[in-house]
């Protein structure tokens, strides 16, 4: 399975995906002390601005790689269908389902090395620069185990979550139809109205996991004999 991650990777050319990445990063980052800087002063990071900080990392960053989910799966697989590459694919002795899970790993895994190596990056340059932003060692707290553990699982819940733009984008054999479902994945996890919002609500996460679960059933149900012209 591994090398068939592999050659998705090279088949389609995953370096312009990791230099778009670090485009998105290096945007993401003055950004992010631009909305820090406008703190008033270590009492007010303490009481509120670091928990702001601290959302608005998370939200910026799961946004940014939601769609870019999105947009990899729609070149990774919705695209192979729609330009009828994937019969090509299917030819080789090889069970289809692997074919299709590993291009939905190296889509998944690409996306969560991304998502962590962003944020880590925001969170390192907020800190880095704690004389113009106030933010002190306590207010981010890069050595609890515990931080890094909410990270791991905030973004491979989100990672998963982009995930239901795929059946959306099959069903209608439509790349862009795949990166607009990503963008309204993102309104719904993501947005907020007024004082409401579902960003950190369990109940809303679970049952969007659930169906991811039967997004990339449904994907893969059939697959061996289901014709894909």
């Amino acid at each position: 399975m591994l090398k068939l991650i592999k050659l998705e990777w090279k088949k389609n050319n995953v370096g312009k995906y990791v230099r778009n990445a670090l485009i998105t990063v290096a945007v993401l980052v003055p950004f992010i002390l631009a909305m820090a800087g406008e703190l008033e002063g270590a009492q007010t990071v303490e009481s509120y601005g670091s928990g702001m900080i601290n959302a608005s990392i998370d939200l910026f960053a799961n946004m940014c790689f939601m769609v870019f989910t999105g947009a990899m799966l729609s070149a990774f697989i919705v695209g192979a269908y729609e330009n009828r590459t994937m019969g090509l694919m299917f030819s080789y002795p090889i069970r289809r389902w692997k074919i299709l899970v590993s291009k939905m790993l190296a889509v998944w895994i690409f996306n969560f090395a991304a998502v962590i190596v962003c944020k880590l990056v925001l969170y390192g340059a907020v800190v880095l620069t704690k004389s113009y932003t106030h933010v002190t060692a306590d207010s981010i707290r890069l050595t609890d185990p515990f931080f890094y553990v909410q990270m791991l699982v905030g973004s491979a819940v989100m990672v998963s979550v982009s995930f239901l733009a795929l059946p959306v984008g099959l069903m209608a054999r439509s790349s862009k139809a795949a990166v607009i479902a990503s963008v309204v994945v993102v309104c719904f996890t993501q947005g907020q109205i007024g004082q409401y919002t579902l960003v950190n609500n369990i109940g809303f996460h679970a049952l969007l996991l659930a169906l991811w679960a039967v997004a990339v059933f449904l994907t893969l149900r059939g697959v061996e004999t289901r014709d894909v012209m």
